[in-house]
C-alpha cells in the first residue's frame, strides 16, 4: 500500500499534468496539422506507457511480497528469453534488407534489359555508320522519342 506522502505526490502530478495538458489543448487550434497529429500520436504512446507501468506495479510488488515472506526467487523469469526476443524481432529486419537487395538486383536488371534493347536495334538497323555522327539524325532520334501530342 502507498504511504500518504507518495499518494499526494501521485495527485499533485496528476492535477499539474491536467493543468499542462488544457494549456496544450487551448493553443492546438492554432497549430497545422500535421504538427497536431504528431502531438496526437506522442500523447497516445505517453498515455500506453503510462497504462503498461501501471498494470506492471502489481508485478513488482507481488515479486517484492514473495521476497518478504522469506520465498526465494531467480529473477522475473525473462532473462533466458531476451536472446529469443532479439531474433525474433531481428527478423523482419533481416527480411526488409533481403527484400530490398532483390528489388534492387531486379531493378538493375530491367535497367540492363532496357539499354540492350535499345542498343540492339540500333545495332542491327539498316543505317550506315556515318548517320549517327550526323547531328541532324540525333535531332531525329531525340523528336521521334518524344511523346505526340495530340
Amino acid at each position: 500500500m502507498k504511504t500518504a506522502p507518495t499518494l499526494q505526490a501521485e495527485m499533485a502530478a496528476d492535477r499539474i499534468a491536467r493543468q499542462i495538458t488544457a494549456r496544450l489543448s487551448d493553443g492546438e487550434a492554432l497549430l497545422p496539422y500535421d504538427i497536431t497529429e504528431r502531438l496526437r500520436a506522442s500523447r497516445e504512446r505517453a498515455l500506453s506507457e503510462r497504462r503498461r507501468g501501471l498494470r506492471a506495479a502489481p508485478v513488482q510488488a507481488a515479486q517484492a511480497s514473495h521476497a518478504q515472506n522469506g520465498t526465494l526467487t531467480l529473477g522475473s523469469g525473462d532473462e533466458g528469453g531476451n536472446w529469443w526476443r532479439a531474433l525474433i524481432s531481428a527478423i523482419p529486419v533481416l527480411a526488409l534488407i533481403a527484400g530490398l537487395v532483390v528489388f534492387n538486383a531486379r531493378t538493375d536488371q530491367v535497367g540492363l534489359n532496357e539499354v540492350t534493347e535499345v542498343d540492339t536495334a540500333l545495332l542491327t538497323d539498316d543505317l550506315p555508320p556515318a548517320a549517327y555522327a550526323d547531328p541532324g539524325f540525333i535531332q531525329y532520334l531525340k523528336t521521334s522519342a518524344a511523346p505526340v501530342e495530340r
